[in-house]
């Protein structure tokens, strides 16, 4: 669930060259998500993964799904005392993408915006939402989360041959503790945060236009 998040980005300013379509597609409490959001959403997802843009209706169905949980999640972080991230975390990731994606070019990076339909801003603010999210996921569910060392230690016993293939050099239980801890923290985690979103989008009343997707 976490990744499907992360790279689906409500983003605010109109693409160049798209059509703009003003119909409301979802309605999420009082908050409403048009075609061209799901337009949007679908072009920098494409971008972000690489991937050819799919505008067909079961793919503006899985973009509209992605945008209200990205709604529900803005609610909760406009309500809440949360870390966002800045302008310059954000220009950070940009340029980390210019260098591994584009050898630090611009002109390849602004041909692919091109290509795919989007601008570096909306790029920047996705990967700026991207962040944000994180840190929204660790400060609002990490806290509650406790790993036993009972649960660590079963981990360790049954998966005891694939961890000494992959930590060859130390594979004790005492050497890979806390790298076991962490990763079922993650996963508890992730398991919270899936609850309360299903929860959040039951109590907002989540409802979808069916005409917008045919």
């Amino acid at each position: 669930m976490r990744r499907v998040i992360l790279i689906s980005m409500l983003v605010a300013s109109a693409l160049p060259g798209a059509v703009v379509l003003d119909r409301v597609a979802v309605v999420v409490g009082k908050r409403a998500i048009k075609l061209s959001d799901i337009e949007r959403d679908i072009r920098v997802t494409a971008f972000l993964n690489r991937t050819a843009v799919d505008t067909s209706p079961a793919a503006r169905c899985k973009s509209a799904e992605r945008l209200v949980d990205q709604t529900v999640i803005r609610d909760e972080i406009a309500t809440g005392d949360y870390e966002r991230a800045t302008d310059q975390e954000a220009a950070g990731l940009l340029s980390n993408l210019r260098r591994d994606r584009f050898g630090g070019s611009e002109a390849r990076l602004r041909q692919d915006l091109t290509k795919y339909g989007v601008t570096q801003d909306q790029v920047t603010e996705a990967l700026r939402w991207q962040l944000t999210v994180l840190r929204f996921i660790e400060e609002r569910f990490r806290p509650a989360v406790m790993i036993p060392d009972e649960a660590v230690k079963a981990y360790y016993d049954q998966h005891l041959a694939e961890l000494r293939k992959q930590n060859p050099n130390a594979s004790s239980f005492e050497a890979l503790q806390p790298k076991i801890r962490e990763q079922l923290a993650s996963v508890e985690v992730d398991k919270q945060f899936d609850a309360w979103l299903t929860d959040k989008k039951q109590d907002d009343r989540v409802t979808f236009i069916k005409e917008a997707f045919e």
